[in-house]
């Protein structure tokens, strides 16, 4: 099936030096654009981070120092990326929350003013996980190899439950079996910002998820300790929470 375009759509992806959203830096980008008329046009650029690679990183995607050396910077390219995407809207796999954000904060980095406000974005591995079964008993046959029995009797799914746990905890070991890391891991926020550091709360009002202010509203913050701004401006924060932080700062003074 061929998509129904308005207008053009860039699928994209990132090797990167690793998974920090505001430190990290791009070592190769590719750019699929569909146009709605279904041409297509594809690009591909390796990057010179500007900082070094780590062996860990090289050994997920093979992207060594030596290879990028010679390559352009990510300032360098951003133009030539930038008037890729500026018409289109976004695709990827886990994009939302990884690509765009980390693509966002280079393109910012590079004096590209980068937002999603005439743009949409699609994440194929979002729908992934939501069109796929994802259900108790799916659960239990892919951790434990066991049918549930008995399916949404509160008895049975209470007991599946607590297998599927255990079983997580056997199967990655990355996740720490303790309670209140694994309720951290598994609470998931409406954020404002890409780095998750602005949040929204049940008022759906913006709120600090860090530091000597967590849980505060951040118009009110900003309002009583205005030096506080400055300090996240000027600190190593991600440049797209600056940027959010800036819009609510301006937003207060023009509803005065």
């Amino acid at each position: 099936m061929e998509l129904k375009l308005n207008k053009p759509i860039c699928f994209f992806d990132l090797e990167t030096t690793g998974i920090d959203i505001g430190k990290d830096r791009i070592v190769e980008i590719s750019i699929f654009k569909v146009f709605p008329n279904g041409n297509k046009e594809s690009k591909t650029w390796l990057v010179n981070p500007t900082i070094p690679i780590p062996p860990q990183t090289t050994a997920v995607h093979g992207i060594t120092n030596e290879k990028v050396a010679n390559e352009p910077t990510f300032a360098e390219l951003a133009p030539q990326v930038h008037n890729m995407i500026k018409d289109s809207d976004l695709g990827g796999f886990n994009s939302d929350r990884f690509d765009i954000p980390l693509l966002a904060e280079e393109l910012l980095r590079a004096g590209v003013d980068f937002d999603m406000k005439n743009k949409v974005s699609v994440d194929v591995q979002t729908i992934f996980h939501k069109m796929e079964e994802r259900t108790l008993s799916a659960a239990l046959k892919f951790y434990c190899g066991k049918s549930l029995e008995n399916a949404h009797s509160a008895e049975a799914d209470t007991m599946a439950t607590y297998e599927i746990l255990k079983a997580q905890l056997d199967r990655y070991p990355e996740l720490e079996n303790d309670m209140k890391s694994l309720s951290e891991f598994t609470t998931r926020k409406k954020i404002a910002d890409f780095a998750g550091m602005i949040a929204f709360d049940k008022d759906n009002e913006e709120i600090f998820t860090f530091g000597k202010h967590k849980g505060a509203k951040v118009e009110k913050v900003l309002e009583a300790e205005p030096g506080y701004f400055s300090w996240i401006q000027n600190a190593d924060f991600p440049l797209y929470t600056k940027k959010v932080l800036t819009a609510i700062k301006l937003r207060k003074l023009n509803t005065k």
